[in-house]
């Protein structure tokens, strides 16, 4: 076949088969983009689990009413002490009724309202000491294992913490301060950080010498910036997973404590102070409901931490997205 041949039956294909598209500037630019969102994946990825999403709601519930509950209607002060108008004294271990739906403690209180007074003094110990450990625990163990010189420092200072058991520290912190709010978020804060810390740098180590690290910082990138873009998303899920654990682990302490007699102050009710209560009376059948109503309340919250801490730790691995 001749070239003259080749070039009529190439035009001729051209033609009739073959449209030229012009080239636009802004759907050029548009080829290239991508609506993934790690989070909305994320999301998804989480709400598909039932059980998880009927937890949230509960949580959501749960914290919402207790931020509410003084200022509704017919909600009395939970450290009145009510009297009986009979006998002029205080109506002491009164069983649930209409008026006090939880009962009435040792001394006339409502347990009602002193059970969700309670509720949030817990959860706010609980949320304040798992966002401390959150942020002090992964930037100490970020630059722990990541910055190579601050390896041996940091480990001497975490050989010395660690070797001290955290119910010492707790047990002198609540000694040398005076009892309070203040003081037992300050005990908690003081040391819980360090497993994170730990946990961290341990995953840091292992993906800091991967190639796209290496790449980065021959590159001149920041460490600061291969610390927050490189680094930690991938450690997303096991440190939610940590955060989520430490919350209904710190209002365990805050029980311990109370069982020990270094707690809050009785003035200010916290589950803690209810379950240490209610366990002086549990061997009165009649009266065993000061120790169910509030074990009731701190059991949802521990089991709804642990459950959604699990499903969203697996939510955020990047292998369960597509």
């Amino acid at each position: 076949m001749g070239k003259g041949t080749v070039n009529k039956l190439t035009n001729s294909i051209n033609e009739e088969l073959f449209t030229f598209a012009e080239y636009d500037e802004e759907e050029a630019k548009r080829g290239g983009y991508s609506n993934y969102s790690y989070w909305r994946s994320t999301w998804k990825v989480f709400i598909q689990n039932k059980l998880a999403v009927f937890l949230l709601t509960l949580m959501c519930a749960l914290l919402v009413f207790t931020i509410i509950q003084p200022y509704l209607p017919n909600q009395k002060i939970p450290t009145e002490i009510h009297i009986n108008p009979d006998t002029k004294l205080p109506l002491s271990n009164n069983p649930p009724d209409s008026e006090f739906w939880f009962g009435t403690n040792s001394i006339g209180q409502d347990l009602w309202s002193r059970i969700w007074s309670g509720s949030r003094t817990s959860l706010l110990i609980g949320i304040t000491v798992g966002i401390w450990e959150a942020i002090i625990g992964i930037t100490i163990g970020a630059m722990w294992g990541y910055i190579r010189w601050l390896d041996r420092p940091i480990t001497e200072i975490y050989n010395i913490l660690s070797n001290i058991p955290q119910t010492i520290i707790l047990v002198l912190m609540t000694y040398i301060m005076k009892p309070g709010l203040s003081t037992m978020i300050i005990a908690m804060g003081l040391t819980s950080w360090i497993e994170m810390a730990r946990f961290v740098r341990n995953l840091t180590v292992i993906i800091r010498d991967r190639e796209y690290n290496l790449a980065s910082k021959c590159l001149g990138t920041p460490t600061r910036r291969i610390i927050t873009k490189n680094l930690l998303p991938y450690l997303v899920s096991v440190i939610m997973l940590s955060v989520a654990l430490s919350i209904p682990q710190t209002i365990g302490y805050e029980v311990f404590l109370t069982y020990i007699g270094l707690g809050l102050p009785v003035s200010i009710p916290s589950l803690g102070n209810l379950i240490n209560e209610g366990r002086l009376l549990m061997m009165v059948p009649s009266q065993r409901y000061q120790l169910i109503f509030p074990s009731i309340i701190i059991s949802l919250i521990t089991i709804s931490f642990y459950m959604m801490g699990n499903v969203f730790s697996d939510a955020a691995d990047p292998k369960n997205h597509v």
